[in-house]
């Protein structure tokens, strides 16, 4: 009877859990990636607290990449499709991890083709260095055929907050739109 009852209770627990089921992985508790002091490709200075009441997402990357960064964005601008109007409630963010060429005015022209919302956010080497390092992001210069033809080994992932600015998921590299548009749904309806 004890064994039923056990049984029974650690059912109904179960069914209690109001944590929202998230696809992508549950990084809520995690103690890094909490700001940013950046530029975005207006020239207008960006920290976390700009977006709240948005969704937000952030990737780090550079313009030149041949392929993780193109595929991402086109995923993210997929994903926001999906959503419809929920989309408006969502502020994706591209940072550059190459400063020394990704200027204002490429990222300008580079991160709205995927969807006009989009976001291109920039900063000295320094600055740089630092938030890839509050964000826990790996990128390194690989030389290339002329000095100014190299690659950016990269970090792939994305971050996600919900729009009280909580960092909340973290989003792999090649997750599907449909994955991604599950998650973002659930937290701008405040989940």
């Amino acid at each position: 009877m004890l064994r039923l009852f056990l049984i029974t209770l650690a059912l109904l627990l179960a069914g209690c859990d109001s944590r929202p089921q998230f696809v992508n992985t549950d990084i809520s508790e995690a103690e890094y990636a909490r700001d940013f002091a950046l530029t975005d490709h207006n020239g207008k200075p960006r920290t976390m607290a700009d977006f709240r009441g948005k969704a937000v997402v952030i990737f780090f990357g550079y313009t030149q990449c041949p392929d993780v960064c193109p595929t991402t964005m086109t995923g993210m601008a997929e994903a926001l499709k999906l959503l419809g109007g929920d989309a408006a409630k969502v502020q994706v963010l591209f940072v550059t991890v190459d400063p020394e060429r990704d200027t204002q005015q490429l990222l300008a022209q580079y991160v709205p083709v995927f969807n006009p919302s989009f976001l291109g956010l920039y900063a000295d080497a320094q600055t740089i260095a630092r938030t890839a390092q509050e964000f826990r992001v790996f990128y390194k210069k690989q030389p290339g055929s002329t000095p100014t033809t190299y690659t950016v080994d990269h970090s792939a992932g994305s971050y996600v907050y919900d729009p009280q600015g909580r960092l909340r998921l973290y989003i792999k590299h090649g997750e599907k739109p449909e994955v991604i548009a599950k998650d973002l749904k659930l937290l701008v309806a405040g989940k």
